[in-house]
C-alpha cells in the first residue's frame, strides 16, 4: 500500500468523524478549545487504535462484530439524531447540548471508528505493517475533526433551532450511511 493510498484511507475513515465534530462545532458554545481538543482527540486516537485492533484480532472478533456493527453505528448516530430533533421542539430553554459526558463522547468515536477496525483487518491481509498507516489516520482524523469543530462554528449565527436541526439531519445521513 503506497503513502497516497493510505491517506485517501484516512480521510475516508476520518469523515464520520468529522461530520460528528461538525455538528458538535455548531452547537457547544462554552469551553469551545476544550471540547474541540477532547473530541479530535478521542476521535483521533480511537482512528489510531482499532486499525490495531483489527489487524492484530483479525478472524474471530471481526466476524462477531462485522454482523452488529452496522446497526450499533445505526442506533448511535440515528438516536443522537432524534436527541438533537427532540430539542428543537421540546419547550425547554436551551442551555447547550446535554451530551458531552466522556461516556458520550468516547461511544461516539468508537462508533466513528468501527469501520477503522475493518480496515486493519484488510491491513492485515494485505500483509502491511500497521502502525505507520494506523498513525497517519489518527493524525489525519484529529485535525479533521478539530478544523471541523471550529470551522463550522462560524455558523453559530443561525437560529438555535436551524443548527439542531442540520445536526440532526448530518447524524441521520450517517445513520443510513453505516446500513448501506
Amino acid at each position: 500500500m503506497t503513502e497516497y493510498e493510505i491517506i485517501i484511507l484516512g480521510f475516508a475513515l476520518s469523515l464520520d468523524a468529522l461530520i460528528v465534530s461538525i455538528c458538535y462545532g455548531l452547537i457547544i458554545s462554552n469551553s469551545r478549545l476544550k471540547n474541540s481538543l477532547i473530541f479530535a482527540l478521542s476521535f483521533g486516537f480511537f482512528q489510531f487504535l482499532m486499525p490495531v485492533l483489527g489487524w492484530n484480532f483479525t478472524g474471530f472478533i471481526y466476524s462477531l462484530l462485522e454482523k452488529y456493527s452496522k446497526w450499533i453505528v445505526f442506533a448511535i448516530f440515528a438516536g443522537l439524531g432524534c436527541k438533537f430533533l427532540m430539542d428543537v421542539f421540546s419547550n425547554e430553554e436551551k442551555k447547550d447540548i446535554k451530551c458531552i459526558s466522556l461516556f458520550c463522547i468516547l461511544t461516539l468515536a468508537i462508533a466513528t471508528s468501527i469501520d477503522a477496525f475493518g480496515a486493519g483487518v484488510s491491513l492485515r491481509f494485505l500483509n502491511v505493517p500497521v502502525i505507520r498507516p494506523s498513525l497517519e489516520i489518527g493524525l489525519i482524523t484529529f485535525i479533521l475533526s478539530f478544523v471541523g469543530f471550529w470551522a463550522f462554528g462560524l455558523f453559530k449565527k443561525l437560529p438555535a433551532q436551524t443548527v439542531y436541526i442540520i445536526g440532526a439531519v448530518l447524524l441521520f445521513y450517517l445513520a443510513v450511511k453505516s446500513l448501506l
